[in-house]
């Protein structure tokens, strides 16, 4: 039984939130902290009415360390799972070094002054956290999360080396709005209109944003347009499997969404470079968000399913193989058990499980900082779908996909 600290309460927030408390046994007691505590009450007042069960609420100002570390003494979990902005994980590591709390998140930091995902700034926290004597888990949602552990359950089952990885993500469903965004929309539009990136041959090779794409063919859905994007797992996943000679990532866009993007970026609102303004600095970006649609909306009206998986050719037994994994999710069934869509829900069971895992001794790597991939892949694969997610898998694949 063990106590736990979520941070944030966007669309993932709510999905980790309803998740732990639907399994007692393990979440004994559930805080969930924000910066606005109204959205926390919303939250707490759902997953009352879902599952019978009670959560504290509190505020806090995620990047200010200070606060983070009074309400980790006050609350005192045995684990800290962060689900708020990217910018933020840098100050809520400082917080659970500051207090030696364990820490769990979804996604690596970023700066907030430049587009800019990679894992150096956490990876430089390793022998901090040894020394406290804690353990980080990152980037445990889906992608990055559960494409790791897919990536290396086929490594420990499927081959002797991995040479081609191509981690492949679509979204079919359909919000009903001209214009909006699966997760926080300032975060969500960095990532795409940042310059892609991809490894080979011991290398990283730039490209223009969203310039390479092609149809890619996803089970139950059929082939949608898929572009080549930079996503932060490929870096961890090279460097814990060196014989990997290509590795990239692959995201589809419907064109109502390009359309309004190219227009969004020719205008310059998706720049995060301030502006004056009536006297103000503003951020386009930032002013942006404010009036898109909140993620967390979307989920009522939202039809459709999404597919996530990883696409893996190398050698097993001196011979050649491909093999596919991968999970698909209707967001209908987001909303009808937890009130949220697709999107957040895939990323918000995978933060619970790895959280289960790790507060249940099936993920004890020691003390340190450590990607998801660097656990036993075996105990989250057999636990994954009965929380909501589960997975399939092929060795029938069409592979590699060139361009």
């Amino acid at each position: 039984m063990a106590k736990v600290l979520i941070i944030g309460a966007g669309g993932v927030g709510n999905v980790v939130a309803h998740k732990c408390a639907m399994v007692p046994e393990v979440f004994e007691e559930i805080t969930l902290a924000s910066r606005t505590v109204s959205k926390c009450e919303a939250i707490a007042a759902e997953v009352k009415k879902r599952t019978g069960r009670d959560i504290a609420t509190h505020q806090v100002d995620a990047d200010n360390v200070p606060e983070l570390v009074a309400l980790i003494n006050n609350v005192k979990p045995d684990l800290v799972i962060n689900v708020a902005l990217p910018y933020q994980d840098l100050p809520i590591m400082d917080a659970c070094l500051e207090t030696k709390v364990h820490y769990l998140d979804t996604a690596n930091y970023e700066p907030k002054d430049e587009a800019k995902f990679e894992y150096s700034w956490q990876w430089a926290y390793q022998d901090k956290f040894k020394e406290a004597g804690i353990t980080a888990i990152l980037g445990c949602g889906f992608d990055p999360g559960v494409t790791g552990v897919y990536t290396s359950y086929a490594a420990k089952h499927h081959f002797d080396e991995i040479h081609y990885l191509d981690i492949v993500d679509c979204n079919a469903g359909d919000h009903g709005k001209a214009f909006a965004t699966n997760f926080n929309p300032e975060i969500n539009i960095r990532e795409i209109t940042q310059k892609g990136k991809y490894w080979e041959d011991g290398k990283w090779v730039e490209i223009d944003a969203m310039s390479i794409h092609k149809p890619i063919d996803y089970p139950n859905i059929g082939e949608r347009e898929s572009y080549l994007l930079y996503h932060e797992e490929l870096e961890s996943l090279v460097k814990n499997y060196p014989t990997i000679k290509r590795a990239r990532f692959w995201m589809t866009f419907g064109q109502e969404y390009i359309k309004h993007l190219t227009v969004l970026q020719n205008v310059g609102m998706t720049s995060i470079e301030p502006i004056k303004f009536q006297g103000q600095d503003i951020v386009p970006l930032e002013f942006l968000k404010a009036l898109l649609p909140e993620p967390s909306s979307l989920g009522e009206n939202y039809v459709g399913e999404t597919s996530i998986g990883c696409q893996i050719k190398g050698i097993k037994d001196g011979k050649e193989k491909t093999y596919y994994v991968w999970n698909n999710c209707k967001h209908q069934h987001a909303w009808d058990e937890v009130g949220g869509q697709g999107v957040a829900y895939t990323t918000g069971v995978p933060a619970m499980l790895g959280a289960k895992m790790f507060l249940e001794g099936k993920w004890d790597n020691g003390a340190g900082v450590f990607n998801v991939e660097q656990f036993n892949p075996d105990p989250f694969m057999e636990e994954i779908g009965k929380y909501g997610l589960p997975w399939e898998e092929t060795e029938n694949v069409e592979f590699p996909h060139e361009y």
